[in-house]
């Protein structure tokens, strides 16, 4: 269950996202954007795996490392924000981990996670991936 942050706080965290997401969308510029999900991940109290802020920024950040190629930093980001709130079930979550882990020579745990987000949402998000990750996971599933 996620607990609820200030709200003083709660807007600190959301301006510092707001500004890592200006970065990415217009200007691609992933490591300013990680600095400004740093710091609202440096307002989020400890455990923050208890907060649901902590999913969407560790995964934020997470995506900008992966984007950035850098599969290492990404997997671990990516891999913590599984244990914050509603972050299994989350299909775009589960793809991001799943191409991390193809990309970082894991096929099992690709396969899974890949697995998760194609039963999660369908084809829907890899439209926009590279098709190496939809043809990698049609090797192992039956009718897609």
């Amino acid at each position: 269950m996620a607990h609820v942050l200030d709200n003083s706080v709660y807007e600190k965290i959301v301006e510092h996202t707001d500004n890592g997401n200006d970065l990415v969308e217009k200007h691609e510029d992933y490591l300013k954007a990680i600095d400004e999900y740093m710091k609202a991940l440096s307002l989020i109290p400890e455990p923050i795996e208890k907060w649901e802020a902590s999913t969407w920024v560790l995964v934020a950040i997470g995506d900008c490392y992966f984007l950035m190629g850098d599969y290492v930093n990404a997997h671990q980001f990516l891999t913590r924000a599984m244990y914050c709130p509603d972050a299994i079930g989350n299909g775009f979550i589960h793809l991001r981990l799943g191409q991390v882990q193809f990309e970082l020579g894991n096929e099992e745990r690709a396969k899974d996670e890949l697995g998760r987000a194609y039963m999660i949402d369908g084809e829907e998000p890899f439209e926009f991936e590279d098709s190496k990750y939809l043809i990698f996971l049609r090797q192992f599933m039956r009718n897609i």
